[in-house]
């Protein structure tokens, strides 16, 4: 799991509540329950609209997904492309079917079984990208759901801002309703600016990054894939696929090689 998330979080709203209370506020006065109705509940209202209710309902698995620490593992998939292409090489593409039941990977495996099925190459490499480019329509659901959370929240903050005016205006004769409506204006935008940038957009953020790391691992088995079936030398494709990778990544690949 990733703590960092959680601690980023509790952080960001330990600290303003703190900033609050060195600059003398009333921490209490800013927990305004007409202010949160009009922030969370108006933007949960719009997501629901915009999404529909089954995709809110089930909006948890992006939570997850932006609460773990992803391993993709690229050493030990270039190592073991690596370790395919050698023996295709020396036993002949049909050998790899061996080896089929230790891949963990389904894409991977699928990939190989492909290739020791003698299917054309051309036609590898479009159910692979085929499989890549969906994967990558099913992660943009949950990017482009909290993107759009991350624009209806100070949206709504605003809509609140701009109803605690016109209480306000209204009742200029009533001083006593004069804080009430001031604090709904200022407050739903504090609210609405929070949601928007300690947790919907740091969230985009992460399932961005999880999609463009999954994918650059898809596309080096990919690549793999398609030159283990080419014949390629085994050292040019370790070359190949190891520029894929950061630099600080490419030394632990060769020792992940040299462990093989």
């Amino acid at each position: 799991m990733d703590f960092g998330t959680i601690i980023g979080i509790v952080a960001g709203f330990a600290l303003t509540a703190l900033s609050i209370v060195f600059a003398k506020g009333v921490l209490i006065s800013y927990l305004d329950y007409p202010s949160a109705l009009m922030t969370i509940g108006g933007s949960i209202a719009a997501m629901i609209v915009g999404h529909g209710l089954p995709r809110f309902l089930g909006q948890m698995k992006w939570i997850r997904l932006t609460l773990r620490i992803p391993k993709w593992g690229e050493e030990r998939i270039i190592s073991r492309l690596v370790a395919f292409s050698e023996k295709a090489r020396r036993e002949g593409l049909l050998a790899l079917e061996d080896d089929l039941e230790e891949v963990e990977d389904e894409f991977l495996r699928k990939g190989i079984q492909l290739v020791v099925d003698g299917t054309d190459p051309e036609i590898i490499k479009n159910i692979l990208y085929n499989e890549l480019n969906q994967m990558q329509a099913r992660h943009e659901e949950g990017i482009n759901f909290y993107g759009d959370w991350s624009g209806l929240a100070p949206a709504f903050g605003m809509i609140g801002t701009l109803a605690g005016l016109i209480a306000m205006l209204q009742n200029l004769n009533d001083k006593s309703s004069i804080g009430a409506g001031m604090s709904l204006a200022l407050v739903t935008s504090l609210y609405g600016a929070l949601m928007c940038y300690l947790v919907f957009q740091p969230f985009k953020r992460k399932l961005q990054d999880q999609d463009g790391d999954e994918a650059r691992v898809r596309e080096i088995m990919i690549e793999g894939i398609i030159s283990i079936q080419s014949g390629d030398n085994p050292r040019i494709l370790e070359e190949k696929l190891i520029s894929f990778l950061p630099p600080r990544q490419r030394d632990a690949v060769k020792q992940e090689a040299a462990r093989e």
